[in-house]
């Protein structure tokens, strides 16, 4: 082939690449403009909450070391008494830091339906002092700023088990979108590689340059974080990708471990009422130094499926769901079954159970998160400026 040939080639490859950039872009535009300024609202969603709410999640109480907390099913009881509602507790989120309150939680999913106020019947939080029983403060998380974002980023509102769909395909595409725009970008020659790497904007006054220099250049320095978010956006939306992720990350292994050998039929006969509370000592005991762990309560619930055996989930870091672990209980004795340490997980379960704080960025601390938060403002604005660049040329033909 001559280099006349490889050039037209080259050419045609490229008008191609363009053409297919152009029209992805306008058909998904806005749900990514959406998708992605809802991520930078979110990224600070935990150090913001944590700020207003300083004063229901830390308690006063001095020498708690020589006081003892009131049982679990205690604080039930005093929490449904001041919720009033017609629904169980589902769980509670209980802190290692004996100086930062319990959190129980109202929490009742109604999958029959086709939005997310109808779907969410209630999910409401009830802050209370573990050692004296008051309770100090209530939250509607359904109706909360920060959860509606989430669900707007995450379905557009619409019912979660198939509203995710609606955000998944276009994300999808995004990330051919990302990659297509890596091509565009891509310097012809090292005389044009200079102004592809930063702006040069000394002598232009063209709006129309300094706004293909903004989704050329901001692109491009934010495509690779971007489609890292994406792909771990994809999680939520897609079986496949989980599978996927799990397949590359543990070695090429199509089985994830299975525990369901530690499952106990339900009996009611046989369930004792201290239960709960063998459950959190042995979890306290076992991981003294995570920072906290979440117990469900077991009642019947509106949305209740097969639970192939009862786990407690604990927390290790404070700001990071990705270092955790997974204790088994029998959920009639209290009795624990296995203990599944996070060291003892290969490297596939690892990588699924970062993938969360990867996405968000919190995975590196603080820093991830501004990271994450740039990255998702840059990705909001190039469906504007690339829609701009598309005006600009075709007003520019007539």
């Amino acid at each position: 082939m001559t280099k006349s040939n490889r050039k037209k080639k080259k050419n045609k490859f490229k008008k191609w690449t363009a053409k297919l950039h152009l029209w992805l872009g306008l058909s998904i535009g806005l749900i990514i403009f959406i998708v992605s300024i809802t991520g930078a609202v979110y990224a600070f969603q935990v150090e913001i909450t944590n700020l207003v709410r300083k004063e229901v999640i830390y308690n006063k109480e001095i020498d708690i070391d020589n006081k003892k907390t009131l049982p679990l099913k205690v604080l039930e009881q005093k929490v449904n008494e001041y919720a009033k509602v017609d629904y169980p507790v589902h769980w509670v989120n209980v802190p290692m830091n004996k100086n930062m309150n319990y959190v129980f939680y109202y929490y009742e999913r109604n999958p029959d339906t086709w939005n997310y106020f109808d779907e969410f019947v209630i999910y409401q939080s009830v802050y209370i002092n573990p050692f004296t029983g008051e309770i100090v403060g209530s939250f509607d998380e359904k109706n909360s700023f920060f959860n509606i974002i989430k669900f707007v980023h995450w379905s557009l509102l619409f019912q979660s088990d198939w509203g995710k769909y609606i955000t998944g395909i276009p994300t999808l595409i995004f990330v051919i979108m990302l990659i297509t725009g890596i091509i565009l970008w891509w310097p012809k020659n090292k005389k044009s590689r200079k102004q592809r790497f930063w702006f040069q904007w000394k002598n232009i006054k063209n709006w129309k340059r300094k706004n293909y220099d903004l989704h050329s250049i901001l692109g491009f320095y934010s495509s690779f974080i971007a489609i890292i978010a994406a792909i771990t956006g994809l999680f939520y939306s897609f079986f496949f990708m989980q599978a996927l992720i799990y397949f590359v990350f543990s070695g090429f292994k199509t089985e994830y471990p299975d525990f369901s050998k530690y499952h106990v039929e339900y009996n009611a006969q046989e369930r004792v009422d201290d239960r709960l509370e063998k459950m959190s000592k042995k979890v306290e005991e076992l991981y003294p130094e995570a920072y906290g762990y979440a117990l469900d309560f077991g009642h019947e619930h509106i949305d209740e499926h097969e639970h192939p055996y009862f786990s407690v989930f604990v927390k290790q870091l404070s700001y990071s769901y990705h270092i955790n672990h997974e204790v088994i209980f029998d959920e009639n004795t209290g009795e624990m079954l296995y203990n599944h340490n996070y060291n003892d997980k290969n490297l596939g379960q690892k990588a699924l159970a970062a993938n969360y704080d990867i996405h968000i960025g919190a995975v590196l601390g603080i820093w991830g998160k501004i990271i994450a938060f740039i990255s998702s403002l840059v990705c909001a604005s190039l469906p504007i400026t690339g829609f701009l660049v598309w005006w600009g040329r075709k007003n520019k033909r007539k």
